[in-house]
Parts: structure tokens; sequence; C-alpha cells
């Protein structure tokens, strides 16, 4: 699963990253603990350039009668997303990447669990892939003279099985979208749904990917109140790549 991620990454970088424009008056601070509920930083390109949103995360289907089920659903299983009512519509029409720098994953010993950090060797950002959701509040929750309800944007991250190297640590892992495949997660096309499928798999291939590194870093980023430099910092020497 993917339950924590960071973006320190200035968003001037991010922009000439993923190729997108900014307004002058958007802000974005450095988060080293990016919980679910937070807002997140995505991209979605339905009919043209790329658009920068803050999604709520955790899905909230169109079809839900209340935001309860998006504390539930911050994850999706890349396996069943043709077949699940919650992300069959959204993985037909509604893909995002969210921007990211790095993940949090624990390893389970006994009654111990110790935090990783996994991110990409240069330091650079990276894309997961997402899918979003334009949910509604029920007009009948509307009073009479106030305006209409404003739409949510909520997000969900996609989980892949866990390649060799990430598999010591948890069975899963998001998918970390190679850049040359953005362009086709992003269209607004759901007649090569084959091809997006496979687009969703580990990343065992080192020529096709940068290399990432995981390592032992502090239990500060247990809590999700703590947000700062600590959260990364090394508590051991237990590194690999993948």
């Amino acid at each position: 699963m993917c339950g924590r991620f960071t973006l320190r990454t200035s968003l001037n970088l991010l922009a000439e990253h993923f190729l997108f424009s900014m307004s002058p008056d958007i802000s974005l601070p450095q988060k080293y603990n990016i919980a679910p509920t937070h807002s997140v930083a995505t991209l979605t390109a339905p009919h043209g350039p790329r658009q920068l949103h803050w999604m709520h995360w955790g899905l909230i289907p169109s079809w839900s009668k209340d935001p309860s089920r998006a504390s539930r659903m911050i994850n999706a299983r890349s396996e069943t997303l043709p077949e699940k009512p919650s992300f069959r519509q959204a993985f037909r029409k509604r893909r995002c990447l969210i921007l990211a720098d790095g993940y949090y994953e624990w390893q389970s010993s006994g009654t111990d669990k110790q935090p990783f950090f996994i991110h990409r060797s240069d330091h650079q950002p990276f894309a997961l892939a997402g899918l979003w959701e334009n949910w509604i509040p029920p007009q009948a929750s509307t009073k009479p003279g106030q305006a209409n309800p404003q739409p949510w944007q909520s997000t969900t991250i996609i989980t892949t099985e866990a390649n060799a190297c990430v598999a010591s640590i948890h069975h899963r892992m998001p998918v970390i979208l190679n850049p040359n495949d953005y362009d086709r997660w992003l269209a607004d096309d759901d007649s090569q749904l084959d091809i997006l499928q496979s687009l969703l798999l580990s990343p065992s291939n080192l020529n096709e990917m940068t290399s990432f590194e995981v390592t032992a870093v502090s239990r500060h980023v247990n809590k999700v109140a703590n947000d700062g430099p600590q959260c990364i910092e090394p508590s051991a020497t237990q590194q690999g790549l993948f």
C-alpha cells in the first residue's frame, strides 16, 4: 500500500519536470509527511495541457451519498480496477498523476514497525498513477436560499505487487509511472485499457527507470502531526536499490 509520502520539490522545479503552467499566486510548502485526507498535488490533462489541481486524498465515488468512504479508499489495487464499481469509471475516464518525491512504508517485526523512506537516488520528483473523482454533495442537504454545494475533487493512489527490493518491506507498492507514459496515462481515451493496465506493473528493469533508494528512517514520521526534515533522517545503514 501507500499511506504516506513526501513532496519537498519546489513548485518551479515541478513545473519544469512535469511540463505544466502555473499561476503566479500558487504556493507549495515543503511536505515531509503527507497523509490520507490531506490535499495532494495532482495533474490532469483531459483535453489539452497538463493542469495542476489540489485534491482530497481518499476517493469519494461520484455516486456516494456522503464522503465517509474516502478514508478507506486511499489506494486502489491495479489488478481489479476494471471491475471494482468504485474505480471502474475513473479508470476509464479520470486518470491523474500524483506528484511525489518519496514515500514511506513500514516493515513489521513482531510488535514493532520500522519506517522506510523510498526515493529516487538523484532526489528528483516522480509521478504516482492515480484516479480522481468529482463528487457533488446531495442537493437535499442545501437549505433554501443557500448556494449550491461545491464539488469535491478526490483522488486515490494505484498500487501494484511490490518488486524484489520493496517486497522485503511490504507486499504492495504504489505504481510509479515512467515519464514516457505520462501523456498516455492522462489522455481522455478508454479504447486501450489493456495497454493502460500494462503500465501498472512494478518497476523491475533499471534500464527503464532511474534507481530508487530504500532507507530506514526515524520513527518520528509515525506521528502525522510531525512534518519536517526529521521525518526522513536515516536511523540505520539499511539501504537498497530497485
